[in-house]
């Protein structure tokens, strides 16, 4: 066998896993977005589009933001090649001793932002430049309640999203993929136990309710933290893991993570700050506009994290380990072929989920007309963005498996600048689909961005020109179709929107059969 031959062929092998992983994420990714889903029905019909719900969800910006900087994306990116690097060379043990190092410091600097944060909740939330300053100011205590509460789940994501980040290191993806699923049990256990005053019938069945209200909630969530960290365990104690009780700096695996870690930290930083401004005009637009951008974004999470986070989540140890071998044809193959996939799959749900959405919505939530309405808008303007949110899932990544966050960190930062202006430009004539667009803008300028300095290094990237028209052609014909379809039961908004869906989707698909075949090659 030549060695071109037998590079090819462990690209092809290399490759075949990567589709594999994409596809076991995919598939725990879209139970987790279905059981999301299925939460957020219930905490819509319990709760409505209300001032309650617009505290709850203001409640989690900043909890979340800490997560994200310490444990979450921001580390897990820059830990994932470093760890994978000194696992193919060095072996598991000083893997899993760099591992512990990064974990000790993660716990502690978590607990003491959170401490701090918990500390001055009440200037955070009420400033002007804080998190809900247009809120009422019984709004504003229920907001500062509620963090508080919040952040105990934070500092126990703390451990469970670098547990994560470990495992996808030794390529092994199965449960880190199952632990989203029961932190969505955990909430809903929140919503179906804890919140409600009177217990919920189901049939026969009837539940207790310990009537705790939007606290109940916030519960809700600290036991699916827990039991988002305690479902990956047995990963740990599979790859023999071992902890270390150290925390020195000197660790060259530490300076490097450290090097990665601080473009990444401004990064995220700046990801975040998008949604905390978003709160910040949507709580001076009256009640319901906090909410309503809430399930937008989490509507339009579905088919992206689905997606585009399954494929950059899978891809990632498989670029590093390609950067890391100077395997440049194979990096650009890997990075290409994703990028087609995407387009495929995010132009025609783009157009045809922007259609059937408002009778969807009627049918889930059960909210009245406005409600139902601003929900629907706030959504469509979020979608607006889903390409560019799942290439950049992506993009980012490569950038990432190459160890260059800095390029990452300046793109982000022109990003965060955009989302701010169009925000304060679009809210006020706009109102809550206004920040929803301001947010599709900025993400899609950042993809794009990101992929045009890829595409100088790796000239395929920009070659999509005959797949992106076929691509084209299926989503105008898909949206026709669904359009039609809907249009035939105005009256029946379950059935006539689940029928549009479905129509679009086949339509659509006969188009991008090339790239369901690529998938499979991926």
């Amino acid at each position: 066998m030549t060695s071109a031959t037998a590079a090819n062929s462990g690209s092809t092998r290399t490759l075949s896993h990567v589709a594999r992983s994409s596809l076991l994420i995919a598939i725990f990714f879209t139970l987790d977005k279905g059981l999301g889903f299925l939460r957020q029905i219930l905490i819509g019909r319990q709760f409505g589009v209300s001032a309650e719900l617009d505290a709850f969800n203001a409640a989690n910006n900043l909890p979340d933001l800490l997560f994200a900087l310490i444990s979450g994306g921001a580390l897990a990116l820059a830990l994932i090649p470093v760890l994978s690097e000194v696992l193919d060379r060095q072996g598991r043990p000083p893997m899993w001793e760099l591992f512990s190092r990064i974990g000790n410091w993660a716990f502690l600097l978590t607990g003491g932002l959170a401490l701090g944060i918990a500390a001055l909740a009440g200037p955070i939330v009420r400033s002007q430049l804080g998190i809900a300053p247009g809120f009422t100011p019984d709004s504003q205590a229920l907001v500062v309640s509620l963090m508080r509460l919040n952040l105990i789940a934070t500092l126990v994501f703390s451990l469970s999203g670098l547990v994560m980040a470990g495992l996808q290191a030794n390529q092994h993806f199965l449960l880190p993929a199952m632990a989203p699923v029961f932190y969505d049990l955990g909430q809903i256990f929140g919503a179906l136990v804890l919140a409600p005053t009177v217990g919920l019938t189901f049939g026969p069945l009837r539940l207790p309710a310990a009537g705790m209200g939007v606290h109940g909630l916030v519960y809700g969530v600290i036991l699916g933290a827990c039991l988002h960290l305690v479902v990956q365990i047995p990963g740990l104690l599979r790859f023999r893991f071992r902890w270390f009780p150290r925390l020195g700096l000197n660790h060259p695996g530490v300076r490097q993570i450290a090097r990665l870690l601080g473009p990444r930290i401004l990064t995220i930083g700046a990801f975040n700050l998008i949604f905390i401004v978003q709160d910040n005009l949507a709580s001076r637009l009256g009640v319901g506009a906090v909410t309503a951008l809430a399930f937008g974004w989490l509507i339009m999470q579905v088919p992206e994290t689905i997606v585009g986070t399954a494929l950059g989540t899978a891809i990632l140890p498989t670029l590093s380990e390609q950067a890391a071998r100077g395997d440049e044809r194979g990096f650009e193959a890997s990075l290409a072929r994703a990028v087609q996939v995407l387009l495929a799959f995010a132009l025609p749900t783009t157009v045809i989920l922007a259609i059937t959405i408002r009778p969807l919505l009627q049918a889930a939530f059960g909210f009245d007309p406005s409600g139902t309405d601003l929900v629907a808008w706030a959504t469509r303007a979020f979608l607006v963005g889903l390409a560019g949110h799942s290439l950049l899932e992506v993009a980012a990544r490569a950038f990432y498996a190459r160890q260059d966050a800095r390029t990452p960190l300046l793109v982000s930062m022109l990003s965060a600048a955009v989302f701010v202006v169009a925000g304060v430009g679009l809210f006020k004539p706009l109102g809550a689909p206004g920040i929803g667009l301001a947010n599709s803008l900025a993400f899609t300028l950042e993809a794009g961005i990101l992929l045009a300095l890829l595409a100088r290094r790796y000239p395929s990237l920009g070659r999509q020109g005959r797949p992106l028209t076929r691509i084209l052609v299926g989503t105008v014909l898909g949206g026709a179709g669904a359009w039609w379809i809907l249009g035939l039961w105005p009256g029946v908004p379950l059935f006539g929107g689940a029928a549009a869906l479905a129509t679009g989707a086949l339509l659509s698909i006969v188009f991008v059969i090339p790239e369901l075949r690529l998938l499979r090659r991926l």
